[in-house]
């Protein structure tokens, strides 16, 4: 009797797709399936998804991350000494972001963006560490997760530029002439570089959503392609390698996740800046 060989591009597109099932497979000893409800309002299918599940897991950890890290700054200020543990890993992190990524790319102005800033980079953070665990599953592996938080980021961008630079001043921002540029010649650099400009606008959201959902998904597939040489060619020297690269690749994804986690900030916090001090 032959083993039937695994269809490996079927488990690798079942362990990075999104599904409507929760599910935990044991090996030997069995697998649990839990079907998510099914939601629609006003015609509009609301049902949520796997990657959902995790997302509101991913919220919370961010939640349970700051409220616990403050507490415990907290009463270490009150017993007058210095945060320590827990509470001073997630404080180093949070003045990191907010002094060396936020204020020093959006400069005059800046704190007001770093609790928005702070949140994106934790909860990125938690999505992407979720999908490295068992049974787990990687939200910013989903081109409509990293597209809303990448839309998201647009809004605050131009939003926040409007309002630094006045109508007048933003529309200097789509409309460019440059400066000593008069008569005929402002009027052909205008029509010029209005598409230039409006496309810059557009491409700068879509690389931070290309960007993090590549780097998250290709990571997964390379592992679970190492993982299938195992079971195509059934060779004990060829399972040795592929576990001491997937080892590898584990730890390199470890690395990822805080490292894209950390550019998607920093790119967001340069934007910021770059709109609010256009002039």
């Amino acid at each position: 009797m032959t083993l039937q060989k695994p269809d490996i591009g079927a488990m690798i597109l079942h362990h990075t797709a999104d599904s409507r099932v929760l599910d935990f497979d044991f090996g030997s000893w069995g697998k649990i399936e839990i079907p998510l409800p099914s939601l629609h309002l006003f015609g509009l299918d609301f049902s949520p998804t796997k990657h959902v599940v995790y997302m509101m897991f991913a919220a919370l950890l961010v939640f349970l991350t700051v409220w616990y890290g403050g507490r415990q700054i907290a009463r270490r200020h009150e017993e007058g000494k210095a945060p320590h543990g827990f509470g001073a890993a997630v404080e180093a992190i949070v003045l990191f972001i907010r002094n060396d990524v936020v204020l020093a790319n959006i400069g005059h102005g800046g704190e007001r963006f770093a609790p928005l800033i702070l949140t994106q980079f934790f909860f990125i953070l938690y999505c992407n560490l979720l999908g490295l665990l068992p049974w787990g599953a990687t939200p910013t592996g989903n081109l409509a997760v990293t597209g809303a938080l990448a839309l998201l980021s647009f809004l605050v961008i131009e939003v926040s530029g409007m309002i630094a630079l006045g109508p007048k001043g933003y529309l200097k921002t789509i409309v460019m002439v440059p400066p000593g540029v008069s008569g005929a010649g402002a009027v052909a650099m205008a029509l010029i570089m209005t598409p230039v400009e409006l496309i810059g606008k557009i491409v700068k959201p879509f690389a931070l959503c290309l960007r993090l959902f590549a780097n998250m998904t290709a990571g997964h597939f390379v592992i679970l392609a190492l993982l299938g040489l195992i079971f195509i060619f059934g060779n004990l020297f060829i399972a040795f390698g592929a576990v001491a690269f997937v080892l590898f690749m584990m730890g390199l994804e470890l690395l990822v996740a805080f490292l894209q986690a950390y550019i998607f900030a920093l790119l967001t916090s340069v934007f910021i800046g770059l709109m609010q001090h256009e002039h």
